[in-house]
């Protein structure tokens, strides 16, 4: 069966019908680049980055558009209050929005189109709206004369005479005043005062929803297969993007309208504007990225995702207890990867081909799951039970006269290495993922690792000189500071418990 999802616009679970057969064609509107991203803009990221390898494990080709917004008038504002050119303001933002997103492992783009480079197509889409009537020039200003598309509001289901205008605050008071109808919005922002671009209109900035109707069209042609972005984006972002394409190319703008739900803040949308976010770098000194990562799939992605912190008495951040959970869920995909990695050759029996069926099945039944409108929940059930079955088939062979089998072995290699192509889960190197968990968490215990391996030495000393019940007082002691030791032969091992 072909992938199924919801679909904004019909308001059900439709099946995905690349025009192009096996071709998808993703539209994903991105950041805009005038601060370093916070932990809610990287929901996007992760929803869709799953999107498309879900997609390309099925042996689909996916085109994977998402933009950068480097011209706004949110750029423009923090651009002057810190007296540089938005050229190098929206270059760092963009750098780091980049860096965050490889830090979880979301692969990049096929293309990454950027406003600065698109303005003669901007200009060349306000053109032809102007030409066929719906949209018009006032002082300097273009309009979109929303009353010219019949179906505006089929996206949002909201009625026209219901619409109030600036809903997407980015609107200027003394525009009502050049527009015909109060739900018209800019396409195209006449002004003198730099930073402006030149057009036919005369000097300004291109409004911020036309922008994407431009760079889509470019980068994906008249119609795309999905359209992706927040629920913030529905209306009036999506709506006037759907309004301003189709009036041209008579086309449907997308097939599938894909919006993901909030990361809320005390049932509030997190965002800049309310100033209730954390940044990524924030939620990086007290969490891995991974674990991060993993809280997001933990919670089906058009739903909302809340999120709860701890303090100091300063207001720092110190704990993200959901995400610090999900570390811990982490930690023991790399302990199984770790462990079947270092299963001794000299107990595989490369005879015994027989496989667990339902091991053999994990990745049929992830598929299944993300087929399903991309149940990312169900989805890490399926994982924590393919971990479970590697976990016991390990126990089982570890026993005196038991061995496992070499096909069992390169099944469970295997579905790793789907699970790692598929959810982005697994990817880094095992030891240094937990060197750097641990290394945290001692630090965050007032412990230094020289003083834990100290003591892990002296109690080493103390069994071998067979004085068991100090080597039992050493454990007990770092067991009482929260160090717990793994003993496995003559060597000790340690992590924060």
């Amino acid at each position: 069966m072909a992938p199924r999802f919801y679909d904004t616009l019909r308001e059900s679970v439709v099946p995905l019908t690349p025009i192009e057969p096996g071709h998808v064609r993703l539209y994903v509107c991105g950041p805009t680049v005038y601060d370093h991203p916070h932990i809610g803009h990287m929901r996007s990221c992760i929803v869709y980055d799953v999107l498309v390898r879900h997609l390309r494990e099925q042996g689909l080709r996916v085109t994977h558009v998402r933009n950068i917004t480097d011209i706004d008038d949110k750029i423009v504002q923090r651009a002057a209050q810190r007296g540089e050119d938005i050229a190098t303001l929206t270059a760092r933002y963009t750098a780091s929005y980049r860096e965050a997103a490889q830090r979880l492992f979301c692969v990049a783009p096929t293309h990454e189109p950027k406003v600065t480079a698109h303005l003669p197509q901007v200009h060349d889409l306000i053109a032809r709206l102007i030409e066929r009537g719906a949209a018009y020039v006032a002082s300097g200003d273009v309009y979109y004369k929303v009353a010219s598309f019949e179906p505006y509001g089929k996206l949002s289901h909201r009625k026209l005479n219901d619409l109030e205008a600036g809903a997407s605050g980015r609107v200027a008071d003394d525009e009502a005043k050049k527009k015909q109808h109060p739900a018209d919005f800019a396409l195209w922002k006449g002004t003198s005062a730099e930073p402006n671009w030149p057009s036919p209109w005369g000097p300004g900035r291109p409004g911020w929803h036309i922008e994407c109707s431009a760079m889509c069209l470019a980068c994906l042609g008249e119609s795309c297969d999905v359209h992706g972005g927040g629920l913030d984006l529905v209306f009036p972002h999506h709506e006037n993007e759907i309004a301003q394409s189709e009036a041209v190319t008579g086309k449907p703008l997308a097939g599938l309208w894909l919006h993901h739900g909030f990361i809320e803040v005390n049932k509030e949308k997190m965002s800049k504007s309310l100033g209730n976010f954390f940044t990524i770098a924030e939620c990086f000194r007290v969490v891995e990225p991974e674990a991060l990562r993993y809280f997001m799939l933990t919670t089906h992605y058009r739903s909302p995702l809340n999120l709860d912190w701890v303090e100091n008495a300063q207001g720092s951040v110190t704990s993200f207890p959901q995400i610090e959970e999900c570390e811990r869920r982490v930690e023991y995909l790399y302990a199984t990867a770790q462990r079947l990695a270092s299963f001794p050759d000299a107990r595989i029996d490369p005879a015994n081909a027989q496989v667990d069926p339902e091991l053999a099945a994990f990745q049929q039944r992830l598929a299944a799951v993300l087929d399903d409108d991309l149940n990312m929940p169900q989805a890490l059930s399926v994982v924590a039970d393919l971990l479970k079955r590697i976990n016991e088939a390990i126990d089982v062979a570890s026993r005196k006269q038991n061995r496992l089998g070499a096909a069992t072995r390169d099944s469970m290699r295997e579905q790793l290495a789907a699970l790692g192509r598929v959810l982005g889960l697994g990817l880094d190197d095992p030891a240094a993922f937990q060197l750097r968990v641990r290394a945290r968490r001692a630090q965050n215990l007032g412990l230094r690792e020289s003083e834990v391996e100290e003591k892990i030495a002296q109690r080493i000393a103390a069994r071998k000189a067979r004085d068991f019940k100090r080597a039992d007082a050493i454990r007990d002691e770092l067991l009482g500071l929260g160090i717990e030791l793994m003993d496995e032969g003559d060597r000790t091992s340690w992590r924060v418990a």
